[in-house]
């Protein structure tokens, strides 16, 4: 077996055949890992709290919306694990080297920020109300938010095969706090005797917000199709790396649903983890609840600090990965000394949308409808020679996209419609150009 080195080295340049040794197994548990924790709960959370969906339906919508995120997400992973390439330098090769490096790798380092920051938030509530409730003890949040963010930083340098051998140890604990959470929810619902909140929602909670959450929920997910070959470059096979990051990413984010639909609708509490907490005065529950929301925290910002290292990478070769890890690490620590990234996490979620979306789907569509999936020797060769290309039919349908985002209304589920209408216009106008340059009046006009 091939030693690899303590610290992770390798930037845009393919990895080596000899160190593509990761199963479906180790992904689907990467991705298991990374799925449960405060930052994803919050979708499912808030369409009962603020959209007034009853659990049922808050869990089938946002379980809906992730399916078809995390489908194309693994679908555009297909791309690292044939080539080894990390995927903002893959996308180059399909949306151009100008707007990869000036908007989208940004736009992925913005959206990888934003997450790292949640998730290390929520872990820093859970701490506090964890100490505050053994030891009478009241901490001060900034320290402990920044001092949090710097260690996973610090993890993240280390490269892939720290995040992978960590997340091996931290399974049995994730598995563990999260039954524990359920029990007590099922445990506590049960005795209150009301389980009208999990079948029934407020009057005005309709097919509007039922479409719109799930919409939320597919913004979430689907700029992942700008990171997923971040992680399958080191990929056994092409079909390993898909099944494990779908199979993973789907039990994940079930689970992730069902706890927090839970804790919204038993206890209207954002996070189960704090919700968890304040339901039992066992020691030893109330340590595996903290082990579980302090480990889950770590393994998700973990991926969020290596792809969006990779990312800053792309829009700024001039550093090397180690200097790309530590400028998104100071980043990162910066903006998790701010709560109200939380508290106004829908706004925010929907403003990402805005550049998430449209550039999403302009990268399925010339991936799969333009390219049919496969990128020719052609457009490798001349990323590997630091070609430089320009798209321009992305560039202009990027921002009509954008407007569709902007003007489609919240209950026609803006992130569904104007994906599918940015994905059909941009295929279109990629077979409109490759018409014309086909056509005997462009080859006579070039003459």
């Amino acid at each position: 077996m091939v030693k690899q080195p303590v610290i992770e080295k390798l930037g845009l340049e393919p990895v080596p055949a000899e160190q593509k040794t990761t199963t479906w197994k180790e992904y689907f548990i990467i991705q298991l890992a990374f799925s449960v924790n405060a930052g994803n709960f919050l979708v499912p959370a808030l369409a009962v709290t603020e959209g007034g969906l009853s659990f049922a339906a808050a869990f089938t919508c946002t379980v809906l919306g992730a399916l078809a995120a995390f489908l194309f997400v693994s679908l555009l992973s297909l791309p690292g694990s044939r080539h080894g390439l990390p995927a903002q330098y893959v996308l180059r090769t399909l949306i151009g080297t100008k707007l990869s490096m000036r908007i989208t790798s940004p736009i992925r380092s913005l959206t990888s920020l934003y997450w790292f920051s949640v998730q290390t938030i929520g872990g820093t509530y859970v701490l506090l109300s964890s100490v505050e409730k053994l030891t009478g003890m009241s901490l001060p949040f900034i320290p402990i938010a920044a001092g949090l963010a710097l260690i996973m930083t610090l993890l993240a340098l280390v490269g892939f095969h720290a995040v992978k051998k960590a997340v091996k140890y931290f399974i049995p604990v994730l598995v563990i706090g999260q039954l524990v959470i359920l029990y007590l929810f099922i445990k506590e619902g049960l005795a209150a005797g009301d389980m009208t909140p999990l079948t029934t929602g407020t009057k005005d909670a309709g097919a509007g917000a039922f479409f719109f959450y799930s919409s939320l929920v597919f913004v979430q997910y689907v700029s992942g199709v700008s990171a997923s070959s971040d992680i399958t470059r080191y990929s056994k096979s092409s079909a390993h790396g898909f099944w494990g990051l779908y199979g993973g990413n789907v039990a994940g984010f079930m689970m992730t649903a069902l706890l927090g639909g839970l804790s919204a609708s038993l206890f209207n509490d954002l996070n189960p983890f704090v919700a968890a907490s304040e339901l039992t005065s066992s020691l030893i529950l109330l340590v595996i609840i903290i082990l579980c929301a302090m480990v889950s925290m770590i393994s998700i910002n973990l991926s969020n600090a290596y792809t969006g290292g990779y990312s800053l990478l792309n829009a700024l070769p001039v550093l090397s990965r180690i200097q790309s890890a530590a400028v998104f690490g100071a980043a990162g620590i910066l903006l998790s000394c701010i709560p109200s990234l939380v508290s106004h996490a829908q706004g925010y979620i929907s403003l990402l949308g805005i550049l998430v979306i449209p550039i999403s789907a302009i990268v399925v569509s010339d991936y799969l409808l333009v390219k049919k999936g496969t990128l020719t020797e052609k457009s490798l060769f001349g990323l590997l020679n630091g070609t430089s290309t320009y798209n321009k039919e992305a560039l202009w349908v990027l921002l009509i996209g954008m407007l569709f985002y902007i003007l489609i209304l919240e209950t026609y589920s803006p992130g569904f419609l104007s994906f599918i209408l940015t994905s059909a216009l941009y295929a279109a106008a990629k077979r409109m150009s490759l018409f014309k340059r086909n056509s005997p009046l462009f080859e006579k006009k070039l003459g």
